[in-house]
Formats: structure tokens, C-alpha cells, sequence
């Protein structure tokens, strides 16, 4: 096989729960792939199995062209990052590292050689002496990676391993994760629950829900165009408009909604009429005016005349909930530098809530 990394139709069950169900995907070598789901989606499960620790109950995993469905753990070049660092506490720092090479029988320079280099690489060369329990989270997760990387695998699972560190240690660390994935160029398959973090670290991701891959794709494309209606509210906040193509007008469509006035929206899924959709607009799209937008815009748009009823300023935002025709629609207004001199928007005022219709994306009814 071509890919690098393909799951053939594998599926894993425990008992009567199916945790993966019949699922397909290949990773690229170099990629950094990420599984993106809720807690019980299946995704550790698929990682438990590439590493050896649980077998398919049919299907088939290949790594390079061979199939390695059978081979025992340590017969196969991969290694694991779990969330609790799973570090020697005996053992300092270099000699965490050293373990595997040690373990391996290689010649003393060449450790020595393999374990400088990476310790350097993560910038940890003046805790080398250090045990486990004198090191800081950052720091334990950073000797973990190092751990696993020292004798050049040919793929690294990383099974939630910023879960234990808090938001801004989080944050540091997605930077270092993808800087030395960058410096290693080793195939890196990634766990996370975490969207943002996925987001920002991964070349592709495969959502996964109920033991199957929902969508397969690059971030961008997996926020701005999502295939199902699971993968619009996981990732990141949206606001659905269910109802049927009431209308059709060159490349657009009428989406009309129960009690709600009919949305525009671009047809890029080449809807009929008639047919139920939902659609997903997400709240950054959505701009609050105490003012219509200028005929030249409203043209083109669909604006509706709303309520505020609730608002939390955030920062770089403010997000409100506004009531419109009786639907709940959540929208982001963010703040320039002359936030303090507008005319603030606060609860109960009456608003414009626009929007483009290429905004918009259909998902399937659900």
C-alpha cells in the first residue's frame, strides 16, 4: 500500500458495545494526524490497537506496506505519550531517556550521542540530573516525548498528553509539540477531546463519533465546512436552522423554518426542493447592529430584526444571545480599539442580526 499508515475496515467491540466500527483512514508519513473526539468515541481505542495493546476483531492496520495487526508491541516501531508522563521516578532525567537505548544493547557513545542531542532539542540539557519529581509538569511532559523519541520510531502516539497541565501550560506546550514534531519529522497521531487543540497542532483530523469516522480533513476545512451535523457542534459553537428547501435560485437556495422568516444560503450540496437540511451558521459569521445594514448590503444578505437577552464579554469579544422570531442565535461581535467610544449594545435593546449566505453550510438532517 501506498499510504503509510492505513486502518482497513477495522472494527474493535467489547462485549455489545462496538468501541470502532468498520473504520478506514491513512495517515502520511511526516503528517501530524489527529483523533478528535468526545470521551468513549473510540478514538484511544484505535491507538490502543496500532500500539499493540488490543486487536482488531477483524480489519487490518499496515505501517509501510506491512501488516502489523498480529505483531506483539514490542515488534512494532511505535511508541506511546500517555497523560501521566508514566516516568522512572528512581531514575534521573538521562536515564529515563537512556532506557530504551539501554534496554536496546546499544554502544555507550551512541546513547550518549542520542540522548544529548534530544535532551538539547527540548531544552532540558541542565535538568539531565534531575529526578522526575523535581521537574515541573511542562518539564516532565517535555522528558516523556523525549523519552519516546530517543530511538527513532516510526510513528508517536500521543494519548491526551496535555490533559494533566493547566490552560497556560496547555498552551505552551502545543507550541513545543508542534516545534518538535517540525525538528523530528516523525509521524506523530495525536488523542485529544480537546478541539482547539487539535485545531492548531494537526495537518488533518478525523472527527470521530459513536466508533466512526465522521469527517476526515484539513482543520480549515473541517470548521468552515463541515459534512455532518455532529461535526458542526463538536467543533467549536454554531447555530442550527432546521427545516426544507422551499426555493431555488441559480446557486443559491430558500431554506424555509418553522416560525422563523426564509434564510438565503449558498446550495453546495445541490439540494432539491423539498428536501429537510440543516443549516450551520457560526456565531463569528453573524454581525449585531443597532442600525440595518445599508441597502447595497442588505441586498445580499438575510437580516432579521431581533432582542438581546443575554451578552458576556469575553475579552477580544463579546457573545451574545438574541432572540429572533423565537429561535435562540448565538453571535460574536469582536471589539476594535474604540470599543469604549460605540454605542454599546446591552440586554433588551432591539438589533439587526446579518449575515452572507455563503456563511452558511448545509449539514445533514437530523
Amino acid at each position: 500500500m501506498s499510504d503509510f499508515l492505513v486502518f482497513d475496515h477495522v472494527t474493535k467491540r467489547f462485549g455489545a458495545l462496538t468501541a470502532v466500527n468498520d473504520v478506514t483512514l491513512s495517515v502520511n508519513k511526516g503528517e501530524f494526524f489527529s483523533l478528535l473526539g468526545p470521551s468513549g468515541c473510540g478514538k484511544t481505542t484505535l491507538l490502543r490497537m496500532l500500539g499493540g495493546f488490543e486487536r482488531p476483531d477483524s480489519g487490518r492496520i499496515y505501517l509501510e506496506g506491512k501488516d502489523i495487526t498480529d505483531l506483539p508491541p514490542n515488534q512494532r516501531r511505535i511508541h506511546t505519550v500517555f497523560q501521566n508522563y508514566a516516568l522512572f521516578p528512581t531514575m534521573t532525567v538521562w536515564d529515563n531517556i537512556a532506557f530504551s537505548l539501554k534496554l536496546a544493547k546499544k554502544p555507550k557513545a551512541e546513547i550518549e550521542e542520542r540522548v544529548d542531542e534530544i535532551l538539547d532539542m527540548i531544552q532540558l540539557s541542565d535538568q539531565a540530573w534531575k529526578y522526575p519529581a523535581q521537574l515541573s509538569g511542562g518539564q516532565k511532559q517535555r522528558v516523556a516525548i523525549a523519552r519516546a523519541l530517543v530511538d527513532r520510531p516510526q510513528v508517536l502516539l500521543l494519548d491526551e498528553p496535555l490533559a494533566a497541565l493547566d490552560l497556560k501550560l496547555r498552551q505552551h506546550m502545543l507550541l513545543e509539540l508542534d516545534t518538535i514534531h517540525d525538528q523530528v519529522g516523525i509521524t506523530f497521531l495525536y488523542v485529544t477531546h480537546d478541539q482547539g487543540e487539535a485545531m492548531s497542532l494537526s495537518d488533518r483530523i478525523a472527527v470521530i463519533n459513536k466508533g466512526k469516522v465522521e469527517q476526515l480533513d484539513v482543520p480549515a476545512k473541517i470548521y468552515e465546512a463541515p459534512k455532518t451535523r455532529f461535526v458542526a457542534s463538536f467543533i467549536g459553537d454554531t447555530n442550527f436552522f432546521s427545516g426544507e428547501i422551499a426555493a431555488i435560485e441559480g446557486d443559491y437556495c430558500y431554506l424555509s423554518v418553522e416560525g422563523f422568516p426564509q434564510i438565503k444560503a449558498f446550495n453546495d450540496k445541490a439540494l432539491k426542493i423539498g428536501q429537510k437540511v440543516d443549516l450551520s451558521v457560526r456565531p463569528e459569521k453573524i454581525r449585531v447592529t443597532l442600525a440595518p445594514p445599508t441597502p447595497e448590503k442588505g441586498a445580499s444578505i438575510n437580516v432579521f430584526q431581533s432582542t438581546v437577552k443575554d451578552i458576556v464579554y469575553q475579552g477580544v469579544y463579546t457573545k451574545y444571545w438574541i432572540d429572533s422570531c423565537g429561535v435562540r442565535i448565538a453571535a460574536l461581535k469582536p471589539h476594535s480599539r474604540f470599543l469604549l467610544d460605540q454605542e454599546p449594545i446591552t440586554w433588551n435593546d432591539e438589533v439587526f442580526v446579518w449575515w452572507h449566505p455563503d456563511d452558511g453550510f448545509m449539514v445533514e438532517a437530523q
